[in-house]
């Protein structure tokens, strides 16, 4: 080939070049490195030979010849892409993903520039635009007409369009697996995950080799808590691709959920110290640290999530949600700063808000604590869906269904193991307290809020037909013996991962069970069921306070919080009708007076001898997952106790919502509705 050859034999040795590349990097290498000695630096030819060199493990080499290119050719997708991968693979995450914004810009059709920002993204722990990287991925990905549309219903966030179309889609193309895994992303963003979950297992059974879709079913099944399953999609996709930095964050997240923070804390240290400028990589790496009793570390990891991002507000809340932590007069002067600033993202503004509560909270300037508790509380309402409405009516049906003849036609008809003991109530109403105690026995397990129970009563809920109600409490009704027992067996099976130790009894503190008590009655007649109850206005307006990384819904307002509660006694109450004696009540300001009499009641009550180890639970080095983490690592003080009374001007809309139930407590009032149905 000389300089004066026609065009079309360059064009025929470059589009040569270019087919090898997948299959024969170095033919096209070679092939590359040829035309360039006919024509120094072209640049198809230098950016054909720097992808080559990246795909055969050269990555400084192909730097040495994208970095000059990108620079050059500022307005050419294709170089921005290319090296935007490479700076990645040479773990220059920050400007990885710099290029590849710009690659998007140039060319917002290509999916393979918007698939690797979003890898990209979701290595430096940006979640959300991530996901909008990705919507964007499925859009440009798609050239059928109604894909499209779905695409665009994804990237405007209008899930219920989107579903629509792709059920109808999948009615007529059922084995379509990109239409699977997109009906599948609708479903994790709605928070049905067992639905998501499903799908993708669908897709994969379809598309083995779909890699995005088994990474997007290993992020369902940690969602759901299910983390040996999720380990091992993960594992089996580091074994593709070992460096990929997204996959690496998600098994310490998952290594993590299964208590084995050594080797969460390794992997994270591993990616930190090849991404050191990732702020969530750090605050999440600060909340391994926290829950391993690392705390002077993870303050350090959370300052450094906030040096690298001064607007990330959930690093700010972290520190809050210590509760032992204080913040400087700086701190809080960095905090108002950062809710000034523009285009601030909703979900940063909320958790200023609430550290900012927490601040001023212990600054004793209740006012201030107060007006930015309900300020984040008010932004954290409008995005999540919760009616209380829906849940008085959900009560209601468990009170139909769970009558004194039915449970007593049922009893002891479940697996009859022992093993669990449930804690339930309200969050923030002294469970993790019971738990500390209880695990601090030698026979018995503290684990963590297990998701199984609610997953059970989701998938028998199902999804209703036209103009039929919910399925679930009343299909247990038609479930025989048998069907009862293998569900309490799959219950010990599933949670089995979760136990360490050969203690004969393990803790389920999930505080939403007590919706499902009638369940675990039936399926588990012989576990023991312990219910945390703390004054309403304490309870309560703790609760309020807090920001909960997911669920608890309910918790937004004062209202609702206060409804809340009053449907949870009234519940509670009709169990202790129906099933006198099943349900043990710790009563939280009862425990705080009367530690030794209560603790031993409580060890009565779970068949236990008494220890005085369960007198010292502050000292027992557990792990623990909650927002109480450090207080039950304190001896037991009352100062705590009435704290809710430094608001109590502001509690009016709690107080009106919780009514009877606020006046008659520890005692509860009478509910016509309850012994009605009894």
């Amino acid at each position: 080939m000389t300089q004066s050859e026609p065009i079309g034999t360059l064009d025929v040795a470059l589009n040569h070049a270019t087919r090898m590349l997948g299959s024969q990097p170095a033919m096209a290498a070679e092939q590359a490195s040829e035309i360039l000695k006919v024509v120094p630096g072209h640049p198809h030819a230098r950016l054909l030979l720097g992808v080559a060199r990246r795909i055969l493990g050269d990555v400084s080499g192909s730097l040495e010849l994208l970095e000059p290119l990108a620079t050059e050719q500022v307005r050419s997708a294709a170089s921005q892409l290319e090296y935007g991968v490479s700076l990645g693979q040479a773990d220059r995450l920050a400007e990885a993903v710099s290029a590849l914004r710009r690659a998007v810009q140039l060319a917002p059709d290509r999916p393979d520039a918007w698939r690797q920002l979003a890898d990209h993204l979701d290595a430096a722990g940006q979640a959300n635009e991530a996901d909008q990287a990705r919507a964007r991925f499925l859009k440009a990905a798609n050239r059928d007409p109604r894909l499209m549309a779905v695409a665009n219903a994804v990237v405007a966030n209008d899930l219920p369009t989107a579903e629509s179309l792709l059920r109808d889609h999948l009615r007529d193309l059922p084995t379509d697996v990109a239409a699977l895994r997109m009906l599948a992303e609708v479903g994790a963003r709605l928070r049905r995950y067992a639905d998501a979950q499903t799908l993708l297992e669908r897709c994969l059974e379809l598309a083995p080799s779909f890699h995005a879709a088994r990474h997007n079913y290993a992020m369902v099944l940690y969602r759901q808590a299910k983390s040996e399953l999720a380990l091992a999609e993960v594992d089996r996709l580091l074994t593709i691709e070992p460096r990929n930095p997204s996959y690496r964050n998600l098994r310490a997240a998952v290594l993590a959920n299964l208590g084995d923070y050594s080797q969460s804390l390794e992997s994270y240290e591993a990616v930190l110290q090849e991404y050191p400028d990732q702020p969530k990589i750090w605050m999440s790496y600060g909340h391994a640290l926290k829950t391993a009793r690392r705390m002077p570390e993870a303050v350090v990891a959370y300052r450094r999530a906030i040096a690298l991002r001064s607007e990330l507000g959930e690093a700010y809340w972290s520190l809050a949600n210590l509760k032992t932590f204080r913040f400087t007069a700086d701190d809080i002067a960095a905090m108002q700063s950062g809710l000034q600033k523009e285009g601030l993202e909703e979900d940063d503004r909320l958790h200023f808000q609430y550290a900012l509560g927490k601040a001023y909270e212990d600054a004793a300037d209740y006012a201030a604590s107060f007006a930015h508790y309900t300020q984040g509380a008010e932004i954290r309402r409008q995005m999540v869906a919760y009616e209380a409405d829906e849940t008085t009516a959900q009560l209601r049906r468990m009170q139909k269904v769970f009558t004194s003849d039915f449970v007593s036609r049922r009893s002891g008809k479940g697996c009859p193991a022992p093993d669990p003991i449930f804690i339930v109530g309200l969050p923030r109403a002294g469970s993790t307290l019971i738990e500390q105690i209880l695990s601090s026995h030698s026979q018995v397990e503290g684990t963590m809020e297990l998701p199984d129970i609610t997953s059970f009563a989701r998938e028998l809920t199902g999804r209703p037909g036209r103009g039929e109600g919910p399925r679930y409490p009343a299909c247990l009704q038609n479930m025989s013996d048998e069907e009862l027992a293998e569900l309490g067996e799959r219950y010990l099976n599933q949670t089995r991962i979760q136990r360490r130790t050969p203690a004969p009894f393990f803790i389920d503190k999930m505080p939403n069970n007590f919706l499902h008590i009638g369940m675990i009655h039936l399926i588990l007649p012989n576990a023991k069921i312990i219910d945390a109850r703390r004054h309403p206005l304490g309870c309560c307006f703790s609760a309020f306070k807090q920001h909960f990384a997911r669920g608890q819904n309910f918790s937004y307002s004062l209202d609702d919080v206060g409804r809340y509660y009053h449907d949870y006694v009234e519940l509670l109450a009709h169990f202790d009708a129906v099933l006198p004696g099943r349900v043990h009540r710790v009563i939280y300001e009862q425990m705080i007076d009367d530690t030794e009499g209560e603790v031993r009641r409580l060890l009565d009550y779970c068949g236990l001898p008494f220890e005085e180890s369960c007198l010292r639970f502050y000292e027992n080095d557990r792990a623990v997952r909650t927002a109480s983490s450090e207080q039950v690592r304190q001896p037991i003080y009352r100062d705590g106790v009435d704290h809710f009374r430094h608001y109590e001007s502001w509690l009016g809309p709690l107080r009106a919502a919780l009514g009877p139930v606020l006046e008659a407590y520890p005692s509860v009032p009478d509910f016509p509705a309850a012994e009605g149905l009894v």
